[in-house]
């Protein structure tokens, strides 16, 4: 399987799931506002499902060092097996939590208390698992980016002509969703090999977890989003007949391709994991607010005609990201 040798290439990598993270949302947007959230998800969740089969029979499989994909399946424990699809159960509840959150209380509101905990917590669980890097340095940038991502959504409900009413509703659910999106990782980690190059027996490689953490998302998708499609934030009420009579062959690779843009960003947050440990691999990732704040401003032009003073604010913002992953990337080396 393929193994990252060098610290400096495995922030390379987060860099790419930072994009990754930050851009699968954008295929959402370009799906028909008939083609609602939880229809998408549906095909989103078998993207998940074939890139990560994909990476493991391709990246997983070649070469002489560490365990191959189907080796590693097959001797793989129950509780690694649990751990992995736990993550994916947690990963897909949380997702929807905080998506529903933003319907009901604004992006303004959900978008931060959700990101915000699942950032600041995130790194602290696995730092405790895996204490690598610096603290003061690493949770300095964490703080820092905390900082960008309030700064981001002080610009949006600027932006927003007619701001929704601050729902407790809402709040409880952001709250909710990021409490559970700082904890799906560390169930993936924990299923993981500590040494690539000597796979310890029982515990899954990057490759295998990712496959078994997609099986999770997909299938929790029966309990969770189904929940969603009958119990509708925003809209309508949706069936599983609504899936095949308003879908069609565009809008399901819309939405495939965006599980195979999040997921490589997962596979490749993983298997940087080993020289980065999983705080900052996790830290880095969460950077993709920056990106998707960029997507906002440079492709969307959702700020074209925000009041004055919101560009300011966007400049700020990106600097404090910059200034934040800066720190969390040379805590590494302290």
């Amino acid at each position: 399987m393929l193994i990252i040798k060098s610290y400096e290439i495995a922030v390379i990598l987060c860099f790419i799931t930072m994009i990754c993270w930050g851009s699968w949302a954008n295929t959402q947007k370009l799906a028909s506002k008939s083609w609602s959230f939880p229809l998408y998800y549906w095909d989103y969740s078998i993207g998940v499902i074939l890139f990560s089969l994909i990476f493991g029979l391709t990246f997983g499989s070649f070469g002489e060092n560490g365990r191959s994909f189907f080796d590693d399946l097959n001797q793989g424990s129950s509780s690694s097996f649990l751990n992995a699809f736990l993550g994916g159960v947690i990963f897909n509840i949380a997702n929807l939590l905080i998506v529903a959150a933003i319907s009901i209380a604004g992006m303004a509101v959900a978008f931060p208390i959700g990101i915000g905990i699942a950032l600041v917590l995130g790194v602290i669980v696995n730092y405790i698992a895996t204490p690598i890097g610096n603290p003061i340095i690493l949770f300095s940038g964490v703080a820092i980016v905390t900082i960008a991502i309030l700064i981001d959504a002080i610009a949006y409900k600027r932006l927003s002509i007619n701001n929704k009413a601050t729902s407790s509703k809402g709040i409880i659910i952001s709250i909710l969703g990021g409490i559970l999106m700082g904890f799906f990782y560390r169930f993936v980690a924990s299923s993981i090999i500590t040494n690539f190059d000597s796979p310890e027996p029982g515990l899954l490689t990057p490759y295998s977890a990712v496959f078994i953490f997609s099986l999770g998302i997909f299938i929790s998708n029966f309990l969770w989003n189904t929940y969603f499609m009958y119990n509708p934030i925003e809209g309508n009420k949706l069936s599983y007949s609504d899936y095949i009579t308003k879908g069609n062959l565009k809008l399901h690779l819309i939405g495939i391709l965006g599980g195979v843009i999040w997921c490589i960003g997962m596979s490749l947050s993983m298997i940087s994991s080993e020289k980065a440990g999983y705080a900052i691999s996790y830290g880095l990732g969460q950077g993709a607010t920056m990106v998707a704040a960029a997507w906002g401003v440079f492709i969307w032009k959702e700020f074209k005609n925000a009041p004055k003073g919101t560009n300011k604010l966007i400049s700020v913002m990106f600097c404090l990201f910059i200034l934040g992953l800066t720190l969390i990337i040379f805590s590494r080396f302290n």
